[in-house]
């Protein structure tokens, strides 16, 4: 439902449906992988309706994955996971997910568009984020410690402070990254946050050039992250 977009997102959720987002993805990310074990993930903004401009109170919901998971375990991530044989579709895979996770009320929200699947390599699942908007916020926390164990609201204002923005690097690989209450957002959220940041014009200029070590930013973070 695009047209149900606050008019702070519609630059965004345009970026979405055009295709525009997507192709501000890193090529290796935007296609590939098994599309037989699919993935959707829910990138839920909140924040007031009435805004024309970015609202003080907007922001995005993320979880801290358990480190004990088997895959991206202690990564930052958005709700979400794989499609089950009952989803109806991708938007109802990551609203169940996201209910699962989190305890979301999916009548609290309104999905606006889907990006084509974007590839991650560490899995090889074809992922299909959910751009959406918390239009009544409802409570949420951890559901299920083995699989979130913290859920959290992180202002928009925060990912565009350029103090809280670094590049990361790995052997050939280099990435954005974000720092949120000392842990380490990187790897697909980071790269979904950063194109979407820009394609709806709220990025603030930041230091791109210098590559931090990923190993030394996880090990300096909360993740817990099991080091590549």
């Amino acid at each position: 439902m695009p047209h149900a977009a606050p008019v702070w997102m519609r630059r965004l959720v345009d970026g979405v449906t055009s295709g525009e987002l997507h192709r501000g993805l890193p090529d290796s990310s935007r296609s590939g992988g098994d599309h037989d074990r699919r993935a959707a993930v829910l990138m839920l903004f909140s924040g007031a309706e009435t805004s024309a401009e970015l609202p003080n109170d907007a922001a995005i919901l993320l979880t801290h994955r358990s480190p004990t998971m088997r895959s991206h375990s202690g990564q930052i991530a958005f709700p979400g996971g794989r499609v089950d044989p009952g989803d109806v579709n991708a938007v109802d895979c990551a609203l169940r997910e996201a209910w699962e996770e989190t305890g979301l009320d999916r009548t609290s929200t309104t999905p606006l568009a889907q990006l084509d699947d974007v590839h991650i390599r560490a899995s090889g699942y074809p992922v299909h984020p959910i751009v959406a908007h918390w239009h009544t916020r409802t409570p949420v926390g951890v559901v299920s410690p083995d699989e979130a164990d913290e859920v959290f609201e992180v202002p928009l204002m925060h990912l565009t402070d350029p103090a809280n923005r670094l590049t990361v690097g790995w052997r050939n690989w280099r990435g954005p990254a974000f720092t949120v209450d000392g842990f380490l957002v990187w790897g697909f959220t980071a790269g979904l946050l950063n194109a979407s940041l820009h394609q709806a014009g709220w990025d603030n200029p930041w230091d791109r050039d210098t590559v931090h070590d990923l190993h030394d930013a996880l090990a300096r973070s909360r993740n817990n992250e099991r080091l590549l």
